[in-house]
């Protein structure tokens, strides 16, 4: 049985002292989480916070159950790339998960599916876990090419690092009209998408499918996670603005253990 994990995304929010209190709440209620009994087993949880915080959020998670990883990478691992952030920089921070391919990225700052599979790349040779996201606009979902949408993405980074590298990594199902639009795909709409995504990979290897963790990413809530993720192909949520609040966060962490 593959383990659910909950990723908090926290885009570009946050203080010194904000997060020191969000980090102190979502490791404590997780470390009690854990502790609460065999239903917890299974439950993964991490979050993923701008550059500048990513030594504070190492200082305060080391030792506990959380891990904590990166909104974004460079695909070069060194140069006159000014601005930008290598897979080995984050490395230095202990990050154990990078997303890679957020909807904001490809829409924001053109990031192609050619780049994605570059940095997909350079996060799988540093050893980081990439969170690949995938999904499809208002305009493409109205079109009925969800799917040609989502096999287009996943298949950048097949070609280019194979299908057994998804074992190194996880996908994350970001309907894009659903993300900080208060909108929600149904979940019969978003188990149709993440089976797409299991079976497709299954064809090409039945093994790494079986144990990809496929999360959604169109505003898991603490209302909407028990349904969402009762669905047999949904193994978690890369969570938005739900993870700047730690009573809702670990709500939906709870929610990952029914």
């Amino acid at each position: 049985m593959r383990n659910k994990l909950v990723a908090g995304n926290w885009k570009m929010n946050g203080s010194i002292a904000q997060n020191k209190a969000l980090l102190d709440g979502v490791a404590a209620g997780f470390a009690a989480l854990l502790s609460s009994g065999d239903t917890a087993k299974g439950v993964q949880c991490a979050v993923c916070v701008p550059f500048p915080y990513l030594f504070q959020a190492q200082s305060v998670l080391q030792g506990s159950k959380l891990a904590w990883g990166a909104q974004n990478l460079s695909q070069y691992e060194k140069g006159a790339y000014t601005g930008e952030v290598s897979a080995s920089m984050l490395r230095d921070f202990a990050c154990r998960y990078v997303i890679v391919g957020h909807s904001e990225r490809r829409a924001l700052y053109g990031e192609s599916d050619a780049i994605v599979a570059d940095k997909f790349e350079a996060a799988i040779n540093a050893g980081l876990i990439p969170i690949l996201c995938v999904g499809e606009t208002l305009a493409e979902r109205e079109a009925n090419v969800t799917e040609q949408v989502v096999a287009r993405q996943l298949d950048a980074v097949i070609v280019k690092c194979g299908a057994a590298s998804l074992a190194k990594a996880v996908v994350a199902y970001e309907p894009v009209w659903a993300i900080g639009t208060g909108k929600t795909a149904s979940p019969e709409q978003a188990q149709a998408v993440h089976a797409f995504v299991r079976n497709k990979i299954a064809q090409l290897d039945g093994a790494v499918a079986d144990g990809l963790q496929i999360l959604y990413g169109g505003s898991m809530k603490a209302s909407n996670a028990v349904e969402l993720l009762s669905m047999a192909d949904i193994d978690g949520g890369l969570i938005g603005g739900a993870a700047l609040d730690a009573d809702e966060f670990l709500a939906i962490c709870r929610a990952a253990q029914r």
